[in-house]
């Protein structure tokens, strides 16, 4: 049976894995945003986390580390992704990056309120997915439109 102590410390480090992740999600995805749009972006992966678990799974990964890091879901994480050097190299004290592990941090604390309806997807506006083709956007920030209509 695990110690308690060496149980707080393997939760403790698993929380500050699920921040750094989500953080340089928000970076390689949103660093353009406004604070706004980045919280916006963290709402979209936690509402896939909430959806897996409400559902017992789901294909999208079923905590904030396995959703983010889905193969083709947020292409920062995408071997061939341009972004993807620059969110595995950026570090604290970068300004833009900060401000994401501090969204990164209210957001798993719960401490944000989802403008985007539930969402569980967005794109920018300069691309046009299928998944998207004939369905409203439930809301628009900066560059991104989000959905809560995709499944």
């Amino acid at each position: 049976m695990m110690d308690a102590a060496v149980q707080a410390d393997t939760l403790e480090a698993r929380r500050n894995r699920e921040i750094d992740v989500l953080a340089r999600t928000l970076y390689g995805e949103a660093r353009g945003e406004s604070i706004r749009g980045k919280e916006a972006v963290a709402c979209v992966i936690l509402n896939r986390v909430k959806r897996a678990k409400d559902r017992g799974g789901y294909w999208w990964g079923a905590d904030v580390i396995g959703v983010c890091q889905k193969p083709w879901q947020f292409s920062c994480w995408n071997v061939n992704d341009p972004n993807r050097e620059k969110l595995l190299a950026v570090e604290p004290g970068n300004r833009v990056f900060d401000t994401c592990v501090r969204i990164a941090k209210r957001a798993l604390s719960g401490c944000i309120d989802d403008p985007t309806g539930g969402a569980t997807h967005y794109h920018t506006r300069h691309v046009n997915p299928p998944w998207a083709v004939g369905r409203p956007a439930s809301f628009e920030i900066g560059r991104h439109l989000f959905y809560n209509s995709i499944e």
